[in-house]
């Protein structure tokens, strides 16, 4: 055994389990004071300072995260700031952490969150006077496969329009940048200057530093034993010390934040893991180097490796089938007093690791073992933080699930901090939403998805990627049983939906891969099927609410940019945030005098209902809100023989004069009722077919009965993305968002800049017109081979970045890639030829006119006065 590995056995046998003595209690009010009133101490005496009965927002929690808030809230401008710690600033996952920096993240807007915690945190301490220990040596993620080179090359497609530095470097390179390495099986690397590590508990306490020089207050200990909310939406804060009236509230308490969420009624999908490093004695032949090696990311051997003082410090990440939850915190809560402990390392889940790395780093092989660390860090079912105001409750905050807290803390504290004093988020960042999960995210989801999310922490990351630990959950759609052996289901907003269909001699099942796989000629058989005859598609994770009252129009006018549908009609609509941003697209139907349907996205299903309701309790509105997502599922059925098959099952009339485009009808299909919407998100001649869940499964089975001699078959949701981007349908997600105006987005139709009602965002919209755009979106074909475009790729002309795609797909109607993009005004005009970056190669393309197929409802239309002209 080498000389690492006794020490190891050494080292574990000694480590005592910090866990040992804590008894399992059952859940309680987070650390609630034991003491009874005649026995607490007067509040200044025990803090030092004149505790405060009021504050603009109190953030719960004094790691690295809600200290960062506390900062920048402050220096912001907002002084009646107050946090509380329950014991003393770094208790939890702070203060062990490793402490690595990195600009790098596969997430696109989650780049300037760690580019803005760099940029913070190499100010800090000149501006503070407190020391943070950055070391900026750079860091590496090592290429040993062919698969993850093409990663590599996949990620600086991602990485050319943004401003952070990146790098795809060659052996020789990553040998310079880190001697030490075996090179025997380095093919390439992704270099990112300015990444290292940092102390947390020094720039914790330079954050606090901070937060105090501006006027915040930080109060500790001063745990919180309840949170009531008061009907004019503020908060009572109850503490030890007293009670503070706060206007927020914001959960930023670690691996304690689901015992505070559980305060108001909330389980938050939060659970501790286990994550273990070791750190070595001086190695002498890293004392002999004259500059710091970078940090090294072997992406293989899934653990990371950095420079400490003069020796090494190690860090992996287990298998799935290895590694340790700390579940038992969920069912009975965080043990009292357990703050800066630790668990019980253990030699037998990190050896693969160990092996691995000493292959690659063989002075491994003789180093001394100084210290082991194994302590909780919190992790979410998809590994990223729950960050932003929670749904159902007002003034309710959540900065929590932070399994990278230490790099995501100074840009997560500036975002979280423009967003509460402006009034919306300074960019999109909806994959960090805490209204992503809802009750179908239970314990045995969450804990296989945290399983899941730690061991595959350095998987290649795929485009399109399906993880399936803990599938299906409680949301199935009522056709599910009969689908789900016939296609490749994705998961949304935990639903399962299909993606594509099998026929025989399929290669079946999930195979990603970065360029053409075997979903993509069954894909173009389902266009060519919606196309010539008949699909039909599942659309129940839609997300889908009841607005009304006698405030209804009067809510939705405030909300919306476009007018209201006048009774049985349906149309398009848009929220904006008072930037004049794109926050949500809506389909909005009036049912009844004052009644609305409003259906989303799934993924913008709670996201887009919070900041409803939120409108709605502010304003004061008299209506009321129902969500009937889960109740209410949805089939859509699209093709030239649509209105055949529908026909053959109703008595209605189905004719295109009496069932217009976006009109809405309550009929009976098979003798079920159905409310249908002749909409169709693949621009064909189509229905939405609204149907309760318990009798999908029937209406299903009779429109494929009725529909066999038209051809009728199944469609899923690739086929529908490539459908829509040939009609030119603008995706909420893509080619607009938090990010974009709907002007530059090319949605003018939908925005009634002259309409009376004072919209959100309509002032800043008529600023921005007046001004002119300085960008607009595109639409390209681009000549490629057996890769297409997806998005977030970068754009260049003349041998410079010029914009980035938003969405993009294979025409099999046109035989041709398609994209849409972000140019300057300047590059707009059509037959435009720039280039499109794929996996690191500049291909050509071309702006076109848009659509490059006309919709079913034009289609007509141009037909009719076609005829009429003869």
């Amino acid at each position: 055994m080498s000389r690492i590995l006794n020490v190891l056995c050494v080292q574990l046998r000694k480590q005592p389990s910090a866990c040992r003595g804590f008894v399992q209690l059952p859940l309680r009010s987070i650390c609630a004071s034991s003491r009874t009133p005649a026995e607490q101490s007067d509040a200044s005496s025990v803090l030092g300072k004149r505790w405060k009965d009021t504050a603009d927002t109190v953030i719960i929690g004094g790691g690295c995260v809600g200290v960062s808030l506390a900062y920048h809230l402050a220096k912001g401008g907002m002084k009646d700031v107050v946090l509380l710690e329950k014991s003393e600033l770094t208790a939890g996952s702070t203060w062990h952490a490793a402490g690595l920096t990195t600009y790098y993240h596969p997430g696109i807007n989650l780049k300037k969150v760690h580019l803005d915690s760099i940029k913070l945190y190499e100010s800090l301490e000149a501006e503070t006077g407190q020391a943070v220990g950055l070391h900026q040596p750079g860091s590496v993620r090592i290429a040993s496969t062919p698969a993850r080179v093409d990663e590599i090359k996949y990620q600086m497609t991602r990485t050319h329009w943004h401003v952070t530095e990146q790098y795809l470097i060659g052996p020789e390179k990553v040998q310079e940048l880190f001697p030490l390495l075996n090179m025997d099986k380095v093919l390439a690397g992704l270099y990112t200057p300015g990444d290292g590590h940092i102390d947390p508990y020094s720039l914790t306490m330079a954050l606090a530093a901070g937060a105090r020089m501006y006027g915040a207050q930080i109060y500790n200990p001063a745990p919180v034993s309840a949170l009531n909310p008061r009907s004019d939406g503020s908060w009572d804060v109850q503490t030890s010390h007293g009670t503070i009236r706060a206007n927020r509230i914001v959960n930023a308490a670690g691996f304690w934040a689901r015992e505070v969420g559980q305060m108001i009624g909330f389980e938050h999908p939060t659970i501790p893991v286990h994550h273990q490093y070791v750190v070595t004695a001086t190695v002498p032949e890293v004392k002999a180097l004259k500059k710091e090696l970078a940090v090294i990311r072997d992406l293989e051997g899934s653990y990371y490796l950095r420079q400490e003082r003069d020796g090494l410090l190690f860090g992996p990440y287990e298998k799935t089938e290895k590694m340790v939850l700390q579940d038992s915190w969920v069912r009975d809560g965080v043990p009292p007093g357990f703050g800066k402990e630790l668990f019980e390392s253990d030699l037998d889940r990190i050896m693969e690791h160990i092996e691995m790395a000493m292959e690659m780093i063989p002075v491994l092989k003789k180093a001394d073992i100084i210290n082991v660390v194994s302590g909780p860090i919190t992790y979410t079912p998809d590994l990223l933080p729950m960050v932003g105001p929670h749904c159902g409750v007002r003034n309710y905050w959540t900065a929590i699930g932070f399994g990278y807290g230490v790099i995501h803390a100074g840009g997560m504290g500036k975002f979280l901090s423009d967003w509460i004093r402006n009034g919306e988020p300074p960019y999109d960042l909806i994959e960090c939403d805490p209204n992503r999960y809802s009750k179908w995210t239970d314990i045995p989801f969450m804990c296989a998805k945290a399983r899941e999310s730690y061991g595959f922490n350095n998987v290649v990351g795929y485009p399109k990627e399906e993880r399936f630990a803990g599938r299906p959950t409680s949301r199935t759609s009522g056709v599910y049983e009969l689908l789900k052996d016939k296609c490749s289901m994705g998961f949304h907003a935990g639903w399962e939906q299909p993606h594509w269909f099998y026929k025989p001699g399929d290669d079946i099942g999930y195979k990603p891969s970065f360029q053409r796989t075997n979903w993509f000629e069954p894909v173009g058989r389902e266009c060519r099927l919606v196309m010539e005859k008949v699909g039909v598609i599942d659309l129940t994770p839609f997300g889908k609410f009841v607005l009304k009252g006698k405030d209804s129009i009067k809510l939705l006018d405030h909300l919306f940019a476009n007018t209201m549908p006048k009774v049985g009609q349906t149309n398009i609509s848009h929220m904006l945030t008072p930037a004049g941003k794109v926050f949500a697209e809506v389909t909005i139907t009036q049912l009844a005098p004052g009644e609305f349907l409003l259906v989303t996205g799934s993924g913008s299903e709670l996201h887009d209902l919070r900041w409803i309701e939120t409108e709605a309790a502010e304003g004061g509105y008299e209506v009321d809100i129902s969500n009937v997502t889960e109740e209410t599922g949805v089939l859509g059925i699209a093709g030239p023989s649509s209105r055949k098959v529908l026909q053959k099952l109703t008595d209605e009339d189905m004719s295109d004069a009496a069932f217009k485009f976006l009109q809405c009808k309550s009929i009976q299909l098979a003798g079920i009722p159905v409310r249908a919407i002749r909409i169709s998100y693949t621009g064909e001649l189509g229905w939405e077919l609204y149907i309760d869940q318990k009798n999908m499964a029937a209406v299903y089975k009779a429109m494929m009965e009725a529909g066999k001699d038209e051809g009728i078959d199944n469609f899923g949701t690739y086929a529908m993305a490539s459908l829509r981007l040939e009609k030119g349908f603008r995706g909420w997600g893509a080619e607009m968002n938090c990010d974009t105006n709907p002007l530059e987005a090319g949605l003018d139709y939908f925005i009634k800049l002259n309409k009376p009602a004072d919209f959100i965002g309509k002032a800043a919209l008529q600023e921005i017109k007046a001004k002119g755009l300085k960008r607009k979106l595109s639409y390209f074909s681009v000549d490629t081979d057996n890769i297409d475009p997806e998005g977030n790729e970068t754009i260049w002309h003349n041998g410079k970045v010029v914009g980035n795609t938003t969405s993009g797909a294979y025409s099999y109607n046109s035989q041709q890639s398609l994209a849409f993009g972000y140019l300057p005004v300047g590059l707009c005009s059509v037959g435009q030829k720039v280039e499109v970056e794929l996996l690191n190669k500049k291909y050509p393309a071309m702006i076109i006119q848009e659509p490059l197929v006309l919709t079913e409802p034009t289609r007509t239309r141009l037909q009719k006065k076609g005829k009429t002209k003869a």
